[in-house]
């Protein structure tokens, strides 16, 4: 189950590390990469909730199997296409064109599989057990952030035959291994149609560059079903969603951009760029992560101080980023940003929970797997947008995002009270 979960995000990111490259070489505009990413994302984000309710009715293999599936044939129908621009047989545009209908079953199938392997595990853990398994799972999606960008240029192949594959190779070589995920689940997993166990999966954030789990799938999945509804505006939680939808977006917007501006500022051909792109990711992704599995446990710092020092540390980094000219430069910097969105997301999280009670936990986890989301739909296509018209733009209107926030955070954003909470929850009061 760490394996599926590994390779669906592992997959995601490492195509779109590559595709700033390709998206140059074959003479794409760079809007049109991103909104690659942002329909696949928007798609996501739709069907996601759909077929975490569908697994209770068709069996947890079933769905899982159902997912891989759906990630090999988007995969494999990516790699044909963007093969086929590569060797001249369709134009540029027509291959990406027909890339985006891949990512669309990618969007669309692919998200089938994550709330199924969490209601499997689920099942068949104790309670005592269940977050810490449902926790480790969340870590192969963060984990896969770092490994995708990290091993996609060494899966860049030569030609085979007359054909050339290049840049679309990591397409073809994670389809291949998603295909040997979906043998070993066939053959490994237990066929559970039928059987009703109790548990449920919640829906994931879209898997991309910079989007580490933020745990409240985990959340969402460890509640029992039921409970009572929450607005997005609703005044416990209001501020802690704004704050939420603004990083999101600067973190997408920021994180999109970057294969450009690292092929743009090191002035370097398409095609040797993605060792550097690779490098960059990758600091990004384990500052990210060392901010959540490392600092933030060690601090032990409350939501709101955890937003405000995330929010001055990602201002610094993203301002940083969209002025350096070096890979060093580029590379601290983005880390620098990454880090502060690294503590942002958790913090987010964590204070949208503590503002409501007990019977609210899985709407609430809800709204914000729906937020993260939703950020990596627009926001994509928003950066890139922004860098097409100057360089270092996506990233200063970032930077001035999260220091607008901080503002807003500082008068706005407060400690849940556990009176406030009790009020809420007991209809008496």
């Amino acid at each position: 189950m760490f394996m599926v979960m590994l390779t669906i995000a592992a997959g995601n990111t490492a195509l779109q590390s590559i595709l700033p490259a390709l998206g140059r070489s074959l003479g794409v505009a760079d809007s049109a990469v991103a909104a690659a990413f942002s329909v696949s994302a928007l798609l996501w984000v739709i069907a996601a909730p759909f077929w975490a309710n569908r697994s209770d009715r068709h069996g947890r293999r079933m769905m899982i199997l159902f997912g891989m599936g759906g990630f090999c044939v988007s995969l494999a129908t990516c790699g044909v296409f963007l093969a086929a621009g590569i060797n001249g047989w369709i134009g540029g545009t027509t291959a990406f064109v027909l890339f985006i209908l891949g990512r669309l079953i990618y969007g669309t199938f692919g998200s089938a599989a994550p709330p199924a392997v969490q209601a499997m595990v689920a099942g068949d853990t104790t309670r005592e057990e269940r977050t810490r398994a449902l926790t480790l799972l969340a870590s192969a999606f963060g984990l896969g952030t770092i490994l995708g960008p990290a091993i996609a240029p060494y899966l860049i192949l030569g030609n085979i035959g007359p054909v050339v594959i290049g840049l679309a190779g990591p397409a073809f070589v994670f389809a291949m291994f998603g295909m040997g995920m979906f043998l070993a689940v066939r053959a490994m997993l237990p066929d559970d149609r039928g059987v009703v166990s109790g548990s449920r999966g919640a829906a994931n954030a879209y898997p991309s560059i910079g989007g580490q789990s933020s745990g409240a799938s985990i959340r969402a999945a460890t509640e029992p079903a039921g409970g009572t509804g929450v607005s997005y505006f609703d005044p416990r939680i209001r501020t802690w969603m704004i704050a939420g939808l603004v990083m999101g977006h600067a973190q997408a917007m920021t994180g999109q951009a970057i294969g450009f501006l690292v092929i743009d500022r090191l002035h370097v051909a398409p095609a040797q760029a993605l060792e550097p792109t690779g490098i960059v990711l990758m600091m990004g992704a384990g500052a990210a992560l060392l901010a959540q599995w490392g600092i933030i446990p060690t601090l032990n710092l409350a939501p709101r101080a955890l937003v405000l020092v995330g929010l001055v540390l990602a201002a610094a980094g993203t301002a940083l980023t969209g002025m350096a000219t070096s890979l060093y430069g580029i590379a601290t910097a983005y880390a620098l940003a990454s880090l502060g969105f690294g503590f942002t997301r958790p913090g987010f999280t964590a204070g949208s929970s503590l503002a409501v009670g007990p019977g609210q936990q899985g709407a609430v986890a809800g709204k914000v797997t729906s937020i993260n989301g939703a950020s990596f739909v627009l926001g994509p296509s928003i950066g890139v947008g922004l860098y097409e018209f100057w360089h270092s733009l996506p990233y200063l209107v970032a930077g001035t995002g999260c220091v607008l926030l901080f503002a807003y955070c500082w008068f706005a954003l407060r400690e849940p009270d556990e009176r406030e909470v009790a009020a809420f929850d007991d209809p008496v009061i």
